[in-house]
This record gives C-alpha cells, structure tokens and sequence, in this order.
C-alpha cells in the first residue's frame, strides 16, 4: 500500500440502503474508521475561511462545488490524523457520503485507496421511501419527510452517485442485498471484509 494512499472502503446505497447505521457499526470494530460526511458538514466551523465559504454557498442556495467538498474531506482528514483520531498505517477508511458523484471519485483517488466497494443494493424504491420518512419522523425532521424531498434524493442518487458503481471494476465491487435485516447486512460485509488481502495485512500488523 502506498504511503500516500489510505486504504478505504466504499459504502454505496440510495438513501435509505443502510449506508450511515452499517458505517457507523463498522466505525466501532477495530482497524476502522467510519467516516461520514454529512456529519463533518453539519460540524464545520464557521470561522474557519473554509467554513465561511461553505456558509457562502449555503446562502445561494448553491451545490457545494466538487473541488471544495474534496477540499474540505482532505481539510478533515490532516485534523483526524494529526490528533490520531484516525491513523492512517493501521486503519481502513469508512467512506459514507464521498464521494456523491464522479468528479469526487476521480478527485479522492489522489489519496485513497479503494480495495473494496460495496453496494447496498434496494431495487424496491417504496420501501426505501418508507424508511426515510420513518427516520426523518424519529429525527422530527418533518420536512425530509415530504415525498417531495424523498424523491428529489432519490433521483439524485440515481443520476449522480449510482454511476459511481460503473467506474470500478467487477472485482471490486460487491452488491448486498439491503432489504435484508441490519445484522444480516453487517454480516454480509463482515464475511467480505475479512477475506481482503488488505485487511489481513493490517489485522496482522495491529496484533503482532
């Protein structure tokens, strides 16, 4: 593995897949770290000069840039490693959220690795509807409860982040059936995980 790429993990589903609860229970095993951007959106310091041209963006109205969004993931990544939050020898990477399309693909290759993709996969949009509007009434985030909104996310994730799967190869990549139970899920990635070469090796490293 190169000094200068994490070795990382890619969770991809429509909203509602499972994507966050699989992440974040796998961001409790050690040798991971589950990282979720939307969390690092909503804790962004404003008085940062990346935190006031994020606000910037926000006022408009206006879609975070691609190059600002990486920028802003590498940003976090340099605090996370410096604290040793994260450690970057012996830790595989959770991503959860990045990257959303294409151009952030291309762009977070300069510093990670992917060795595994894995694909929560929910062909039945009804039910992913039913869950999103149950956790935005359990979050009293009544708004995202909307089929309005439901949609629009589903829709973005069709046409944005779902042709993700097409740029890595077959051998990478690695669909599960998300309308199964969590703990069947989590079970399902957990087998795949631990037959990576990768995760072997730092497993190895991190007992010895």
């Amino acid at each position: 593995m190169s000094d200068n790429l994490k070795p990382a993990v890619l969770i991809l589903g429509a909203p509602g897949s499972g994507k966050g609860t699989q992440g974040a229970v796998l961001g409790q095993i050690p040798r991971f770290y589950h990282y979720a951007s939307g969390d690092v959106f909503r804790r962004l310091d404003t008085r940062t000069d990346l935190g006031r041209e994020f606000v910037e963006y926000s006022k408009k109205g206006e879609l975070v840039p691609d190059i600002f969004t990486v920028k802003l993931w590498k940003s976090h990544m340099d605090d996370i490693i410096s604290s040793r939050e994260y450690k970057p020898d012996i830790d595989i990477l959770v991503l959860d959220g990045i990257p959303r399309n294409l151009g952030q693909t291309k762009m977070l290759e300069k510093h990670v690795k992917i060795i595994q993709v894995f694909h929560l996969s929910c062909p039945d949009r009804s039910e992913l509807a039913r869950r999103m509007r149950k956790r935005a009434l359990k979050e009293q985030r009544l708004d995202d409860a909307s089929e309005t909104v439901i949609q629009h996310r589903i829709q973005t994730y069709e046409e944005a982040t779902k042709p993700i799967l097409d740029y890595y190869s077959s051998s990478l990549r690695h669909d599960i059936d998300a309308s199964q139970t969590p703990a069947k899920v989590l079970c399902d990635i957990l087998i795949k995980l631990q037959s990576l070469e990768a995760y072997q090796q730092i497993a190895g490293e991190a007992t010895e």
